[in-house]
């Protein structure tokens, strides 16, 4: 990893089109091995768009390289889907690595800094719905798989996951 050149900041408005380039390019290749072509076409589009309540959350953080975005990824109390969330329960929010940089350790550092703001801000445990292929790194950072789930993307269109937790006290 190139240590030097990297810095990790809260995610912009202004960083939309970079985002939606990363999920877009990565997910793809990232998700591959483990997933069907037919799981692929039907959920990448829906999943490789960036979130403008995300990104405006102030929870959600993206590491560049230079000017480029090459990691993205957060926490919010709220949900995915827009679920009301529990006291104390975060819950990991996209989070991505350029396929091209993966095994550098820029994931290790974004979600070093995702479960530091979590707890600092009062979160006990986190909660992660993981892709297939993220597993493993959720594992290496703590999380413990609690089973398999699907997520309803649109009517008819459902993503295989698998729910995580990490407790945090």
């Amino acid at each position: 990893m190139t240590g030097d050149t990297l810095t990790l900041r809260p995610a912009e408005p202004s960083d939309t089109d970079d985002l939606d380039r990363l999920f877009g390019q990565s997910y793809p290749v990232l998700l591959k091995p483990d997933y069907p072509p037919s799981v692929l076409v039907t959920a990448v589009p829906l999943i490789s768009k960036a979130q403008p309540a995300l990104i405006a959350s102030g929870t959600f953080f993206v590491v560049c390289d230079g000017p480029e975005i090459v990691g993205a990824g957060g926490w919010t109390m709220q949900a995915p889907g827009g679920k009301p969330g529990a006291r104390g329960i975060g819950h990991i929010r996209h989070v991505v690595t350029d396929h091209r940089r993966t095994r550098q350790g820029i994931g290790r550092r974004l979600m070093d800094h995702i479960v530091l703001h979590a707890h600092a801000c009062g979160m006990t445990q986190l909660h992660c719905q993981s892709t297939r292929t993220a597993v493993p790194f959720y594992e290496a950072m703590g999380f413990v798989a609690q089973g398999e789930i699907d997520i309803p993307l649109r009517p008819g269109i459902d993503f295989p996951a698998v729910f995580m937790v990490r407790i945090l006290v």
